[in-house]
């Protein structure tokens, strides 16, 4: 029997823009939350999910959020219910490229950024260039510094995925490969799993993720950890750093590091929860409420 599901309390919007690449053209699927009438006296909040996720994860944010802020959630090409591409395309100058095309389309000169493991790498790349509109950037588990053997522990998964029977089905494999993800109640996994899928004509589930998106991560993985130290000191505005004390991906060190150089920095880490702290709680979604009103 297929699970019944709420619709989110407030309201939002989807749209689309057109992303360019070496290919061509790509739309890119993004949701809007909020009045339209009062976005001109809101500030704009951008929230870029993780590797191999969608625009939804910033579901009870958004819910939490949108009456103080005109909050814009894409889906990243590849992912959601953007376009997928040649291989080739899914790299960072892509991404890049496609959410300064977004932040124009907006119309606005500054935003607040809240960017999820890949979307926090996206993030610190567009902060630390000359006259960003970053004017406040949260960096969700993530850091200058990623292990080659964190990047190995994804690359076994993504991309890989088969087709499955049904959406609970869909959630088992989401609990298998997210083990890290804190908090997450059954509530929330059948939320990720109903947002993360699409049922085909042949009436199996499959994720809303290119599979090439998998291949070309793993074809960008080198033998040694990534390095970013001298994109984090070129940024300027004030930074957020939220890290789960178990996390695979933002080690304690790291963060250390980060406190110490670049940005004017702000650490918060929360108990039982490794990469990535999922904002599906009031505690997690307060932390950042409260750092944007008094940075």
């Amino acid at each position: 029997m297929p699970h019944r599901r709420t619709q989110p309390a407030k309201a939002y919007s989807k749209h689309y823009h057109l992303g360019l690449g070496f290919h061509g053209f790509h739309r890119i699927n993004y949701l809007e939350w909020g009045d339209a009438t009062q976005f001109k006296h809101l500030e704009t909040l951008f929230c870029v999910h993780g590797l191999t996720r969608n625009a939804r994860d910033f579901d009870h944010l958004a819910e939490r959020l949108c009456t103080q802020y005109r909050i814009v959630c894409p889906d990243v090409v590849g992912r959601g219910d953007s376009d997928h591409i040649p291989e080739d395309g899914y790299n960072y100058l892509q991404y890049n490229s496609d959410m300064n095309a977004l932040i124009s389309r907006l119309g606005v000169t500054e935003l607040n950024w809240i960017g999820t493991s890949m979307g926090g790498i996206i993030g610190m790349v567009l902060a630390s260039v000359a006259q960003s509109p970053i004017k406040r950037l949260v960096v969700n588990d993530i850091g200058p510094e990623v292990s080659r053997e964190a990047q190995m522990s994804i690359a076994e998964y993504i991309g890989r995925s088969d087709d499955f029977a049904s959406i609970d089905a869909v959630a088992d494999h989401l609990r298998n490969i997210y083990k890290e993800f804190a908090p997450m109640t059954d509530e929330d996994w059948q939320h990720m799993a109903h947002y993360s899928s699409r049922r085909t004509k042949q009436g199996v589930y499959r994720l809303k993720v290119d599979n090439r998106v998998g291949e070309a991560f793993r074809d960008s993985i080198s033998y040694f950890n990534v390095d970013m130290w001298d994109t984090w000191e070129r940024i300027t505005c004030p930074v957020l750093v939220l890290r789960g004390k178990e996390s695979s991906f933002l080690s304690e060190q790291t963060a250390e590091r980060m406190l110490a150089c670049g940005p004017e920095t702000t650490l918060i880490e929360f108990d039982d929860t490794g990469h990535t702290p999922t904002l599906r709680n009031d505690e997690q979604v307060n932390v950042i409420a409260d750092w944007l009103n008094d940075s």
